[in-house]
């Protein structure tokens, strides 16, 4: 297989130094052109977010994705701050283009967790720091990369409020019905390698709702491993057993699958 798109991964994530030898560059190296071509690297606060621009900028093929997630947000006390020092990281026109920046993301909303260490888990202040970002992708033209989990009925209503704002539900854990809902709305799916885990019927229901010409592959590393290295240490290279699993629901050749959803990856975060 050859052109694989990661359309999701945190290489900035300290695991990758932690737990292998050279860190994420040596990984990097060892597969990128080949057998992946493109990597979206996505920030989740302002400190990451700027790893991010900084590493794609150093890797061709790689791009930056830079948003505050909704469990990050917890630990920032002035949110109106915080956001403008987001929209100033993005910038706009030539400064963006440099930078390698193609969407706003990681956002949305994860209601998992009761507590952030001693901080409680605040739907409010979640839900304050997405609509914020979902306005400022529409200032500003981006596409958005959501994070969903828990969260599915409040997620989807949130986007209908911006009907011009499109972009992906990444590592989807939704209904197949929710799938088939938003893509009707132009919106993406992304799949990560919970597609290759046997008690993950439910997601592989969701990946056969969606379109062919809707559907992309994430990894989520460092996380997220798929079988048969479930619990691993996650990178681009692993895509090939959730290529593999997609192609076996598609009916297809795995190089058929790496070709569609690279192109559409292409196509939702503009990349020639």
């Amino acid at each position: 297989m050859q052109g694989i798109f990661d359309s999701h991964a945190h290489y900035f994530d300290t695991r990758f130094e932690k737990e292998t030898e050279g860190g994420a560059e040596r990984l990097l190296a060892e597969i990128m052109p080949s057998p992946v071509s493109h990597i979206i690297n996505v920030g989740t606060d302002l400190q990451n977010s700027r790893a991010a621009v900084a590493q794609a900028m150093r890797h061709d093929g790689m791009y930056a994705a830079v948003g505050i997630h909704p469990g990050d947000c917890h630990f920032l006390p002035d949110a109106d701050v915080v956001l403008e020092e987001l929209e100033k990281l993005i910038g706009s026109g030539a400064d963006r283009r440099a930078k390698k920046i193609v969407a706003l993301g990681e956002i949305g909303l994860d209601y998992h967790y009761d507590h952030y260490g001693d901080i409680p888990m605040d739907r409010e202040k979640e839900a304050y720091f997405f609509t914020r970002q979902l306005e400022m992708a529409e200032r500003l033209g981006l596409p958005v990369i959501i994070h969903d989990r828990e969260a599915h009925g409040d997620c989807f209503e949130t986007v209908l409020r911006y009907p011009n704002v499109r972009g992906v539900f990444h590592s989807f854990s939704g209904s197949a019905e929710m799938a088939r809902e938003l893509t009707r709305r132009g919106w993406y799916i992304s799949f990560s390698g919970t597609m290759t885990f046997k008690n993950a019927e439910r997601v592989r229901a969701a990946a056969r709702a969606v379109p062919r010409d809707r559907l992309l592959i994430e990894t989520d590393a460092p996380y997220l491993a798929p079988h048969p290295l479930r619990g691993s240490l996650n990178h681009s290279g692993l895509l090939v057993h959730t290529v593999s699993a997609l192609a076996e629901l598609w009916d297809c050749s795995s190089q058929e699958a790496v070709d569609v959803t690279a192109q559409n990856a292409k196509t939702l975060f503009g990349i020639v």
